[in-house]
């Protein structure tokens, strides 16, 4: 006889075993065939959990493939380059219509500059054959621009030696300070211009001043240009670093570096004149609080953790918010595509509460509309409900704009500003060595501050290289025009 299955009682009644048999037909039953009916029986509910158990799992997978296939840098947080080449929305022109002007857009029109030589044009001769003129007007100035012939200025120091006639001692000539290091003021503030400034690679510069300055330098000279202007920025480095924190607001954000192959983060602090950049070795509270030193103004930051527990006032970035409510909005859930829309929508008019400020009746309606949304979605386990709940949990932080002057709504400044950085990293791989990290968020600083302060970065850099060579101080009064808004 075959051995009885653990658990079950093959002598039990049909109905209590829960067969689709009578008594009599059961009890007709030979015992090997109860045996293997309820062998089958058992297996087929181990298949139908296994079964239940793989369809959720299919529903979680179908769900995470839809959110990666339809994710794109305007639905959540990911960056512009990363996105599918081939899903980039087609962009229709229309007639008449120039798509890449901005409506309002003021354009830019070439200035008139000062002339270096002036030319008179008068009207020669008439269809009708006479020469002669009268009430003769201005009316129309063509400009034209050249370069003139490159040409260095070339200066060769003879150096001599000789013996004192007192004691015999021998005594050379020395060249002075200020041209000692074979290449001046300007030529060096042209490198670290095409190489901090314009991004290119040390190659690149190599090859332009060889083609355009007839000027052949080893990779070597033009690191030893990049080091000496490292250190010609760094009181520029220091007043927008002191600048930065005592400021009203700040934008604050963080990038992925590289530092021979190893992770360090590039940190920004920027606000409307001033942006303060430091390479850190970690993305922590520690690196927050070695860029913002003693700082206790207004944040503007998106909504990473150690930003969320900053004690003071703060904005939260509503961009953030809304690409992420986007994203909800093109689900294929209904649940999460309802919940998404409505976010959008009300997100999309708070922002624009900060060129049209609400009246009391208005705000009072967006605000119970809000509340009505996360009231609604607050105790949901899917990802609205999630959402809901971080809006909910940001709520101290969502209207600061609105009551503070100087804060925008969004942390796009600080992610702007951070771009460029970006850029470096994808073009270079990061760093070699702390001293490149040194020179990336000093030249990084100074590059968007005078960009902020519509400064010339060529000028500066003259005027930085030419007090490094003379052991004097640059000049640093044009750091300390600061607006109303950003100055404590």
């Amino acid at each position: 006889m075959k051995k009885k299955i653990p658990g079950v009682d093959i002598s039990s009644k049909a109905e209590a075993l829960g067969l689709p048999f009578s008594e009599e037909e059961w009890e007709a039953t030979p015992i090997a065939v109860r045996h293997f009916i309820i062998e089958r029986e058992k297996m087929l509910i181990e298949h139908e959990k296994t079964i239940a158990k793989l369809s959720k799992r299919v529903k979680e997978l179908e769900r995470i493939v839809e959110k990666v296939t339809k994710r794109n840098s305007s639905n959540s947080d990911q960056p512009p380059s990363s996105d599918n080449p081939y899903h980039k929305p087609r962009v229709r022109k229309e007639k008449g219509k120039n798509p890449k002007r901005k409506k309002g857009h003021p354009g830019v029109r070439q200035q008139l500059l000062k002339p270096t030589k002036e030319h008179h044009i008068y009207p020669e001769r008439c269809e009708c054959g006479c020469c002669e003129f009268e009430d003769i007007q201005h009316y129309y100035t063509h400009q034209h621009i050249e370069l003139p012939k490159v040409q260095l200025e070339i200066r060769h120091f003879h150096l001599y030696k000789g013996k004192c006639k007192r004691c015999g001692k021998e005594q050379k000539g020395y060249v002075s300070s200020e041209y000692r290091t074979g290449y001046g003021p300007r030529v060096s503030a042209f490198i670290v211009e095409l190489v901090g400034i314009a991004g290119n690679s040390r190659r690149m510069v190599q090859g332009f001043c060889n083609s355009v300055l007839g000027l052949r330098m080893s990779l070597g000279a033009i690191q030893k240009v990049i080091e000496r202007g490292s250190k010609a920025i760094l009181p520029h480095y220091e007043r927008i670093r002191d600048k930065a924190r005592s400021s009203k607001v700040n934008h604050v954000d963080e990038t992925a570096w590289y530092k021979s192959g190893e992770l360090y983060w590039l940190w920004v602090m920027v606000n409307s004149m001033i942006a303060f950049f430091m390479v850190h070795k970690r993305r922590s509270r520690e690196a927050f609080k070695e860029l913002i030193g003693r700082w206790e103004g207004i944040l503007v930051s998106d909504g990473y953790a150690v930003y969320k527990k900053w004690v003071n006032s703060r904005q939260t970035c509503l961009s953030h918010l809304i690409r992420r409510a986007k994203g909800l909005a093109e689900s294929s859930n209904p649940e999460l595509s309802r919940c998404g829309e409505w976010a959008l929508k009300e997100l999309r008019t708070l922002v624009h509460m900060a060129k049209a400020p609400p009246s009391k009746g208005e705000w009072r309606a967006f605000y119970a509309r809000l509340c009505r949304l996360i009231g609604l979605y607050r105790d949901s386990k899917s990802e609205a409900g999630k959402f809901v709940r971080r809006i909910e949990g940001e709520m101290d932080s969502l209207f600061t704009f609105l009551t503070e002057d100087g804060v925008e709504p969004t942390n796009n400044l600080a992610e702007r500003t951070i771009r460029f950085g970006v850029l470096w990293r994808k073009r270079s791989q990061g760093t070699q060595s702390d001293k490149g990290c040194r020179w990336v968020e000093r030249i990084l600083s100074l590059r968007q501050t005078c960009k902020l302060q519509c400064k010339s970065t060529f000028n500066v850099l003259v005027d930085a290289f030419s007090a490094y060579f003379k052991g004097q101080k640059p000049d640093l009064q044009w750091l300390t025009k600061l607006t109303a808004y950003s100055t404590l």
